[in-house]
């Protein structure tokens, strides 16, 4: 479903060089409650029973009051909220996929033209089979999120009971298990689903070889294309879609443009000094983060390019140390954000 564009404030932080700044003292993520004794504690999705409505386990960022941070409706990303009309729920949870621009600064002196009008933004979930399948829709000029796609995906090779025990410890500790049991759907229909929200979009025609049109997947490493997808496909026993065959790892980009590594999402946010907003490990909430962390870098100067390629049995790898694409042996790891 299509979400209202937002305006956006156009502002740079300007640095002397691209190197990010040090670790930021007041940045935290969500270590075990005990550590947190006085943390808050926030629901994470839309819940449309009384009894369901108890606060799961979801930790404050202090800067969350400053970006007026509610999380999201996990109904209304998958269009199916009915609470529209009750002005508490309307409080309560966030309804917008836009995304404010966090940066201070005089402009956009740094920021350079993209190959690319658009980027999909995607981090699945699931480690058994996937669980969760989000993409934001990310504007390369104006570094905003138009729009999103949100499914929980229902797994096919296990039992009801192993579901269960699985979403129960994937979800039910901050309290979403309920949402992804009302809403989830076979991978083959996500797909679906997924090829005809790119098609209103106008950035895939199945007639014209079934590739993106001037847009490219972010990921957070190269575990969500390289093995999941496929292997999700191979499960659901469906072709692997061709748009699927190359992406950009932001871990490579922020590698080769700030000269320093960064081994997930997590780190990339210590360094720029943004603070985590969500939960880790929620797809649809670590999608938002990535992007924030792509604002960040756009506005330095950073140009996102491929920086892999799956054809004819051979991927091509972005050198991680240089701007070039080279041809050679899959040395890819299974790495997650």
């Amino acid at each position: 479903m299509a979400l209202s564009r937002a305006p956006l404030s156009r502002r740079s932080f300007l640095l002397s060089s691209p190197k990010p700044p040090p670790f930021f003292s007041f940045f935290r993520y969500s270590p075990p409650l005990q550590l947190l004794p006085n943390c808050k504690i926030y629901n994470s999705a839309s819940l449309h029973t009384e009894e369901s409505m108890a606060p799961p386990l979801q930790f404050e960022a202090p800067s969350r009051k400053k970006f007026n941070w509610k999380p999201l409706c996990l109904y209304h990303t998958q269009g199916k909220c009915t609470k529209m009309d009750d002005p508490t729920h309307i409080e309560r949870f966030n309804h917008s996929c836009s995304l404010k621009l966090e940066r201070n600064g005089l402009g956009l002196k740094n920021f350079r033209a993209q190959k690319f009008d658009y980027f999909l933004v995607l981090d699945l979930e699931g480690k058994v089979e996937i669980l969760e399948f989000p993409v934001l829709l990310f504007d390369a000029k104006t570094m905003n999120v138009v729009d999103l796609f949100h499914r929980f995906v229902r797994p096919t090779k296990m039992s009801e009971q192993r579901i269960n025990e699985y979403i129960e410890g994937k979800y039910g500790k901050i309290g979403i298990d309920g949402v992804w049991h009302d809403t989830a759907i076979a991978f083959d229909d996500v797909i679906q689903q997924f090829e005809a929200w790119l098609a209103k979009h106008h950035l895939w025609r199945k007639e014209k070889g079934g590739l993106l049109k001037e847009a490219a997947f972010v990921t957070c490493g190269n575990w969500d294309l390289k093995t999941k997808v496929p292997q999700q496909c191979i499960v659901a026993r469906m072709k692997l879609p061709p748009y699927f065959m190359e992406w950009i790892n932001l871990k490579d980009i922020y590698l080769n443009f700030y000269k320093r590594r960064a081994p997930g999402m997590i780190s990339m946010m210590r360094e720029l000094q943004i603070p985590l907003l969500g939960s880790h490990h929620v797809g649809i909430d670590d999608t938002r983060n990535i992007a924030r962390v792509m604002q960040h870098m756009l506005t330095d100067g950073a140009l996102f390019q491929l920086t892999a390629r799956r054809t004819s049995g051979f991927i091509f790898l972005f050198r991680r140390h240089s701007d070039q694409l080279i041809k050679g042996i899959d040395i890819f790891k299974t790495d997650r954000g």
